[in-house]
Order: C-alpha cells, then sequence, then structure tokens
C-alpha cells in the first residue's frame, strides 16, 4: 500500500452517538483536526455540543485554560458527505454493531479516501476481516476498539485482521500513545480479548442467577474480590438492551436460557440507569443503584419456568465460577495467539473491565494461584456443571512443564 502519513495529522469520524462523541473528543485533545460525518446533521450539532461542555468542565477543574478549549473545539468540522473526507490521514466508523451497515461505509469510504488512509472500525466483536473484504485495501483495515465513554477510559484493542500492513498497526499504535491510551494489540475473532472472556465471565453469572444466586449478591461478591463493579450493576450502566436489540437485529440467541432474565427486565423497559430502573432502582438524576426486591421475584420465575431447582449459593462459588471462566477463556486467546502475551490480556482487564488493579490481571492471579491448582479446580466444575469448563489445552500443558501464563509468548510455551 501507498506509505501511511506519520504522524496522522487529519481524522475523520463517522457516527455522531456516545461512541463517536468520545471519540472525537479523543483525537481532538490528542492534536488532530477531525472531520466528523453523520447521516442526521442534528447528531453533529449534538455532539459538539457535548464536546463543548466537556472541555468548560475540564476548564472549571482546572485540567485545561480556556485558549487550549477553544483550539479543541476549532480542530472540529462538521461535513456533509464522504467525499469532504477525502483529505483524512485516517477515518474512524463508529455506528451500531451490525456487520451490513458497516460494510456498506466501508464501501463508501473505500472509494472517498485518499491511498495510504487508514480505515478502522470502532467495532467492539465483528469480524474485521469481513468489513475489510468489501474494500480494495484489506492491507489498510484495522479495528479500533475504544471503550465508553471513550475520551475518559484508557484501554483501545488494536484489531489486527489477516492482511492489516505493519505500518497501519504502527500508526495506530503511535496514535494510541498520543491519545494517552493504553493500547493492546489483540487478533481477530468474536469479541477480540476483552469481550471475547466478557462473555464467558457474564455467562456464569447469569447461569448463577437462575440455579440460586440473586443479581445483588452477585455483584456484591465480586466487588468483595475488588472489580470496580459486579456483573450486573455493569449491565445497568450500559444498558441492559444492548445486547437485546442486538440479539433481535441478528435473529438469533434470545431463547437461550441464560439470557432469559434480561430479555424479560427489557420488555418490561428496563433497560438499566438510563430508564431509572434496570437490574437495580435510580431516584431520578441518581446514580445509586437500589435493591428492588421485584427483580428477585422476576429472577425466581424466570428460573422455575426453565426447570431449576433453586438452592443457597455462596459468593466463594461465585467468585470462583467467574474468574475461572474468564481465566480459562483467556487461555484460550492466548494459546490461538489472539493476544501475544498474558500481560497484554491483563492490560485490557485492568484497563477496560474493572478488575482490582492489586490481584495484577486475571492471568496474573491466575499465576498466583498456580496453573496447576486452576486445572484441578476447572476439572471439578467440568464434572458438576459440564463438558465447557475442560481446562483450555495450554492449561494442561503449562501445569505438566510447571510453568505459568507469563511463560507464554505468540502462543507458545
Amino acid at each position: 500500500m501507498n506509505k501511511v502519513v506519520s504522524p496522522l495529522r487529519c481524522a475523520a469520524v463517522i457516527g455522531a452517538g456516545t461512541m463517536g462523541r468520545g471519540i472525537v473528543i479523543s483525537l481532538a485533545n490528542a492534536g488532530l483536526h477531525v472531520l466528523w460525518l453523520d447521516n442526521n446533521p442534528q447528531m453533529v450539532e449534538a455532539g459538539l455540543v457535548m464536546a463543548e461542555e466537556t472541555w468548560a468542565h475540564n476548564v472549571t477543574k482546572g485540567r485545561i485554560d480556556s485558549a487550549e478549549a477553544a483550539a479543541r473545539r476549532a480542530r472540529i468540522a462538521a461535513v456533509d458527505g464522504y467525499a469532504a473526507l477525502a483529505d483524512a490521514d485516517l477515518v474512524i466508523e463508529a455506528v451500531y454493531e451490525n456487520l451490513e451497515l458497516k460494510q456498506s461505509i466501508f464501501r463508501e469510504l473505500d472509494t472517498a479516501m485518499k491511498p495510504g488512509a487508514i480505515l478502522a472500525s470502532n467495532t467492539s466483536a465483528l469480524d474485521i476481516d469481513a468489513i475489510a473484504a468489501v474494500t480494495a485495501r484489506p492491507e489498510a483495515v484495522l479495528g479500533l476498539h475504544f471503550f465508553s465513554p471513550a475520551h475518559i477510559m484508557k484501554l483501545l484493542e488494536i484489531i489486527r485482521g489477516a492482511r492489516t500492513a505493519p505500518a497501519v498497526l504502527q500508526a495506530a499504535k503511535e496514535l494510541g500513545a498520543r491519545m494517552g491510551k493504553v493500547a493492546v494489540v489483540a487478533g481477530n475473532c468474536h469479541g477480540f480479548i476483552g469481550n471475547r472472556m466478557l462473555h464467558t465471565y457474564v455467562r456464569e453469572a447469569r447461569m448463577l442467577l437462575l440455579e440460586g444466586a440473586w443479581p445483588h449478591q452477585v455483584d456484591a461478591a465480586l466487588q468483595g474480590f475488588g472489580f470496580a463493579m459486579g456483573p450486573f450493576r455493569m449491565y445497568d450502566v450500559v444498558g441492559i438492551d444492548l445486547e437485546w436489540r442486538a440479539r433481535e437485529l441478528a435473529g438469533q440467541g434470545q431463547d437461550d436460557p441464560a439470557v432469559q432474565v434480561d430479555n424479560r427486565l427489557c420488555e418490561l423497559g428496563r433497560f438499566g440507569q438510563k430508564s431509572g430502573k434496570g437490574y437495580y432502582l435510580y431516584a431520578p438524576g441518581s446514580r445509586q443503584a437500589e435493591h428492588d426486591p421485584a427483580v428477585d421475584g422476576l429472577v425466581q420465575m424466570q428460573s422455575e419456568r426453565l426447570g431449576f431447582v433453586r438452592r443457597e449459593i455462596g459468593n466463594e462459588e461465585i467468585v470462583e465460577r467467574c474468574l475461572l471462566a474468564l481465566v480459562n477463556e483467556g487461555a484460550k486467546i492466548l494459546e490461538e495467539g489472539i493476544a501475544s502475551t498474558s500481560h497484554d490480556i491483563d492490560l485490557v482487564y485492568l484497563n477496560g473491565y474493572g478488575f482490582p488493579a492489586e490481584r495484577g490481571g486475571p492471568m496474573s492471579w491466575a499465576d498466583g494461584q498456580g496453573v496447576g491448582a486452576i486445572g484441578q479446580r476447572l476439572l471439578r466444575l467440568a464434572e458438576r456443571f459440564g463438558s465447557h469448563w475442560q481446562p483450555a489445552a495450554l492449561i494442561e500443558r503449562l501445569a505438566a512443564a510447571n510453568k505459568g501464563f507469563g511463560d507464554v509468548e505468540e502462543g507458545k510455551v
């Protein structure tokens, strides 16, 4: 491909929702000129107001002065079509998670962008190679998965496609550093590092509800371990409806027993903090989560409807199952080379998922427990709950060699 412009000077962002706004602020803060496009110009106008308010707040707090706030605002320009993006060195697509929509945008970008421009998607889970395949320049395509709110959260997952050029990957790393992000390169698979592992962690938490635990109990147990917030509190913050709508859109997954509580909550309009109620109740204008006995009743009803015989579940079992689900999936990610090192996995979980810093990250925590002991604990869970608990092959190899996850590099011991 033509030489990547380095350092990047001008970026474009497609989409002016929550993610798009945070990404634009991050880019402007880092000194880039930003061209901003949304098919609804009023969304960009609202986004500009939000950016101005963010910088005004920073001035009030003494983080920047008013001249710097004005300079950041001056770097952003609203545009009205793809043709206006022609001179950008980088474009980041930040629309909702729909592969066909993203592919249609990348076809437009492939035609509009200059040779040498980098084409990035902010997808949190979708196939980067499927997005790159609709362009004539797959070597210029990669994922830049920001975490919400993007101008505050430190983590940036850089997703390497099968044909992403080394120069494009390097430019993305440099951009991450310039924005003050902790940038971790991940291979291309569904969910990449963070969300692929999160899926197994949250699934265990949901199954624990059906078996006998309560949302506030699961959250309290994991917060007791040191997580910034438990999974159900987290879903209330990000919106329970996001995954529910994604399942509806995809036409699959809605009949999974694990998501039946979420489905009922969404059908009742309980989307989380933004609607004043989700797994918890929220007073108007408050972020304080209050226990709602009605949710316990809903959990019990779904549990019984699905044929579960509820039992008492202790905090130790909650922590054990949720953590070992994370670690076992992390081991598979490491074995497959999706993550280069266990340290990269730990960086993702420390900076994007609220894992307790004093525990060092899930893989570091597991090394502290002893990989052999982790393998034995997984086998005991497999006997009780089924084959999905079978230890990753890497765990068995490491245990046999008396080594830890920290000894693995590029999938090899």
